[in-house]
């Protein structure tokens, strides 16, 4: 079993940054890939970025050049690092590890406003 824990969500206007973090914990030596996701209000959960072991990273279109994922071995953490923030970046951002069998963390909230 992973255990998954995030922080880093708040309230940011337009065009402002937040770095979210996401600590595993448990049998994390069966961790093929983490990431994010992400669910606005009234929408299907959708990907946001998603790295692996060997550092390959992958990035939805409507992020890409202003998000950036990255993770620290020795720490067993996931970094989402989110610039230009726009409004429809409102969302419950989760974070998940792979080991065959999906894990999610209980989500934190980003909230885009001015």
């Amino acid at each position: 079993q992973v255990q998954l824990v995030e922080s880093g969500g708040g309230l940011v206007q337009p065009g402002g940054s937040l770095t979210l973090s996401c600590a595993a914990s448990g049998s994390i030596s069966g961790v093929n890939t983490m990431g994010w996701y992400r669910q606005a209000p009234g929408k299907q959960r959708e990907s946001v970025a998603v790295i692996a072991r060997t550092d390959y990273s992958y990035y939805a279109d409507s992020v890409k050049g202003r998000f950036t994922i990255s993770r620290d071995g020795a720490k067993n953490t996931v970094y989402l690092q989110m610039n230009s923030l726009k409004p429809e970046d409102t969302a419950v951002y989760y974070c998940v590890a792979n080991t065959g069998r999906v894990h999610w963390g209980q989500g934190t909230q980003v909230t885009v406003s001015s």
